[in-house]
């Protein structure tokens, strides 16, 4: 059973099952990308200040999994970076029992608008033969600028299903390398095919509010105009799961949701 808590100030008990309950939990499979393109319409930004916010922890219930260590023996840089051998990052158990790692989003619900493209750049850096972050989040459009730290070379090959997929070199010591995705995209999986144990996760949103959990499995989405929203939080290894929401201005929500391993 999947719970996950909905309150403003008193959280509300809803039970998630997969044939019935308040909310709807998906197999660990492959998310469906979104071929559409941004809608069209006004163009729009969060509101922070006027906005709704929802907050939330993606929790874990359940006996924590051991990830084993890759194996980096292939290229000897990569095994020295490691001193103590580096785990899988497939699924990551924070100290508080939440999960790192996890993208939550808002999958339905807002306006019919085009909402402004962000202008700073994320960055995806190659690091001891890992890719940091493992999982990351941009909007459609917004440029990602991808690093190579490391003095060995690399290959970023995404794959996409409605972006188009390139593969491209970097070699040490080589200038950063811009690209970007014009279509919404979940999970898009990225790997470097000179060391297969490289892997990363780009989610790709045709709107701002989307978040991505860290090192104590919070995340928090601002700005929502007043609405009614689905919720849903991904996972690589553990699929999907989805809420339904309703704020209002100036008004926060929690949403919690529990991954059951």
């Amino acid at each position: 059973m999947k719970k996950f808590w909905i309150g403003a100030g008193v959280a509300a008990a809803l039970t998630l099952a997969g044939c019935g309950g308040g909310g709807e939990e998906k197999k660990a499979e492959a998310p469906k990308a979104d071929s559409a393109a941004a809608p069209a319409g006004g163009a729009g930004t969060p509101d922070e200040a006027n906005g709704g916010t929802i907050t939330g922890k993606v929790n874990f219930e359940g006996t924590k999994p051991t990830m084993k260590n890759l194996d980096m023996s292939a290229t000897p840089f990569c095994t020295r970076a490691h001193a103590g051998g580096a785990p899988s990052e497939e699924v990551v158990i924070n100290g508080n029992g939440t999960v790192k790692n996890a993208f939550v989003w808002v999958k339905s619900g807002l306006p019919d608008k085009q909402w402004t493209t962000a202008t700073a750049p994320i960055e995806l850096d190659q690091q001891g033969c890992m890719y940091k972050p493992h999982v990351l989040a941009l909007m459609t459009g917004q440029s990602l600028t991808i690093k190579n730290a490391d003095a060995t070379n690399h290959n970023i090959h995404p794959l996409p299903k409605v972006n188009q997929e390139w593969n491209e070199s970097q070699p040490p010591g080589s200038a950063d390398k811009q690209q970007a995705f014009p279509r919404q995209e979940i999970m898009l999986p990225v790997k470097c095919n000179i060391h297969p144990w490289m892997r990363a996760y780009i989610n790709v949103v045709s709107h701002p509010f989307f978040a991505v959990t860290g090192d104590d499995g919070s995340f928090t989405i601002k700005g929502l105009p007043p609405g009614t929203y689905t919720v849903e939080v991904v996972h690589e290894k553990y699929g999907n799961q989805e809420v339904q929401v309703t704020v209002g201005a100036k008004e926060s929500k929690t949403a919690d949701f529990t991954i059951k391993g």
